[in-house]
């Protein structure tokens, strides 16, 4: 990928399982590999996380892989043929029984939804695509008509207003997908339907000893009202715009997922913006303009990365359809900086932040700057980077791998393989001779660095106006 940039996430599936698939997603520009545990047993998942291990070992590359949780999701069973057709005014039941469905009614994972609904509620199958509306509950059995004709597949999706449901926030499926995800060695977890902070805490809570990054997934109502606690306690956020466009009016998402991409940036958390970014992609070659636009508007908004679902994971054109989002993202970032949203004020009290904020200002400012580089033991200062968006890239230089790979959601950076630095000197002469190692830049050119001094011994608090092969000290 290309930085100063978005990220790229691509969804493993069926149509991205081998070894060069995988390959060509890396190169066409993909930072970040997710899998998805609603999908696909335990030997999917774990092949797919080490075909991606396999491929960055032969890239020498740290890309990230992502483990998305299935959440308090409720899905239909198996069907009897697929895709079905539902027409309108016909009889649906929902039943938890197992029985294959057919026209007449499908069966659920939820055995507890008859007794969260009632009549005149809407429920919806497959993202939106079916509505029904509730006519009557039999023990059960959900009595339902559709109002909204259309097809729906196996393991759909079926959607109740959040709120209403008495599914638990972290249910055992969860646990059992968390426990194989930590064993597999990911680096960053989805949690799907979060309806508050203390979600995210519960989830933290069953990590153990290994506390990986939390992507909160914002898909309900609770969870974009309460929005601002929820980043507080998040590593990240996605605007999942599939299950967000059924809990909330369509016409009001575009707003939100702008409220939400500027909520993330006060916030200092990278926001992932996902659900039909390039749909028609995974039966075309070439995206729809409407679809160019969305993912353009999403970059110029100040998402941290794109994610292609359904795109690479059964799609036709997986490889095709990660290089037009790369293409689509560099040009808005190119030629799209007059209409990037504003950067948020400085309201920095941690020194680090605001030592990023000015490493930024200072590189926007003075053309000759090429690059902003730091050394991380955790991310942290990178992070910070990040969030303040300057007009070049960011070349983080990390010891930890998982720190690399944690580091590669976010904007702009590049995360380097680096040794732990005697002091503050040695610090300043690794990022010099790194930079030019990696072609980040050459002798003579000017770069920003950002430090601590002492080095072991403070937090983030020096900048630095470096000339590349100067000397140190």
């Amino acid at each position: 990928m290309i930085v100063p940039g978005a990220k790229l996430v691509c969804t493993l599936g069926p149509a991205t399982e081998s070894g060069d698939r995988v390959r060509a997603l890396a190169e066409a520009g993909c930072d970040v590999f997710r899998v998805n545990f609603s999908h696909g047993g335990p030997k999917d998942h774990a092949t797919r996380v080490q075909v991606v291990r396999s491929i960055c070992d032969d890239l020498g590359s740290d890309l990230a892989v992502m483990a998305d949780l299935p959440g308090p999701k409720i899905r239909l069973g198996d069907l009897v043929t697929e895709p079905l057709a539902l027409s309108a005014g016909s009889r649906f039941v929902l039943r938890p029984d197992g029985r294959a469905g057919d026209a007449g009614g499908a069966s659920i994972t939820y055995a507890g939804l008859a007794r969260d609904v009632g009549p005149g509620d809407r429920i919806l199958l497959a993202d939106g695509a079916v509505e029904l509306i509730v006519r009557d509950v039999d023990g059960d059995e959900v009595v339902t008509e559709v109002v909204r004709p259309g097809s729906i597949r196996a393991r759909a999706g079926v959607n109740v207003p959040a709120e209403r449901l008495g599914l638990p926030a972290i249910t055992d499926r969860d646990k059992e997908a968390l426990a194989a995800a930590l064993d597999l060695g990911v680096d960053l977890v989805a949690q799907s339907f979060v309806r508050s902070a203390a979600d995210l805490a519960g989830l933290r809570a069953l990590m153990g000893a290994r506390v990986l990054p939390i992507v909160a997934k914002i898909e309900t109502r609770p969870a974009v009202e309460d929005i601002d606690k929820v980043l507080e306690e998040a590593d990240a956020v996605m605007v999942a715009r599939g299950d967000l466009g059924v809990e909330l009016p369509m016409e009001e998402i575009p707003v939100v997922q702008k409220e939400i991409l500027l909520a993330a940036r006060r916030a200092a958390r990278p926001a992932i913006v996902a659900t039909q970014m390039l749909e028609s992609m995974t039966h075309a070659p070439r995206p729809t303009r409407a679809e160019a636009t969305d993912v353009a508007n999403a970059v110029l908004d100040g998402a941290d990365a794109i994610m292609l679902s359904a795109e690479t994971a059964i799609g036709e054109f997986p490889v095709e359809a990660a290089a037009a989002a790369v293409r689509i993202a560099e040009v808005a970032e190119e030629r799209g900086s007059p209409f990037r949203a504003a950067r948020p004020a400085c309201t920095h009290a941690d020194e680090g932040a605001a030592a990023a904020h000015a490493a930024s200002q200072i590189a926007g400012d003075d053309p000759d700057v090429v690059a902003v580089s730091c050394f991380t033991r955790t991310g942290r200062t990178a992070a910070f980077l990040s969030s303040e968006r300057p007009p070049v890239p960011i070349y983080a230089f990390a010891p930890d791998p998982a720190v690399r790979r944690a580091l590669a959601i976010r904007w702009g950076v590049r995360a380097l393989p680096a040794a732990v630095p005697d002091d503050t000197d040695d610090m300043i002469a690794l990022m010099d001779e790194g930079l030019r190692a990696a072609g980040a830049a050459t002798d003579g050119q000017l770069v920003v660095l950002v430090a601590a001094s002492p080095f072991g011994r403070a937090h983030t608090n020096m900048i630095k106006i470096h000339r590349l092969g100067s000397p140190v000290g």
